[in-house]
């Protein structure tokens, strides 16, 4: 969790508030992806949440064209957060936790699903 000089105040509120969650996140981890014509292109989301294999990209101005972004990511990355701060600076932090707990919960559903294909198999399944 190492803060950088280039953070600006959006991206910097969303790492403390992070930390304070004891959620260990690394910034701008390169993330290779291929664009819409099917080149290789090295992005850097904003976040990286190692633990939990999920990028966040926060959205601070109305200006950038975060449309074609998610696009990318979506096609590239399984899972992507975007927090749209200037548009929720109110309300950005029970936004990111709700969609932290939707992928999670929907990781555990998929989990299960494995585990009971798996003992219907006949498999031993340990749970440790």
């Amino acid at each position: 969790m190492a803060y950088s000089e280039n953070m600006t105040g959006p991206e910097r509120e969303v790492g403390e508030f992070l930390s304070s969650l004891g959620v260990w996140w690394k910034y701008e981890h390169p993330l290779f992806v291929y664009d819409d014509n099917e080149r290789p292109r090295i992005w850097a989301p904003d976040f990286f949440l190692p633990k939990l294999g999920i990028y966040i990209e926060v959205c601070g101005t109305y200006r950038t064209d975060y449309d074609y972004r998610e696009r990318i990511y979506d096609k590239n990355v399984s899972k992507i957060i975007f927090v749209h701060y200037y548009k929720e600076e109110e309300k950005w932090r029970t936004f990111l936790v709700q969609r932290l707990l939707d992928i999670q919960l929907k990781r555990l559903q998929d989990t299960k699903y494995v585990i009971d294909l798996a003992v219907q198999m006949g498999i031993k399944v340990q749970i440790v």
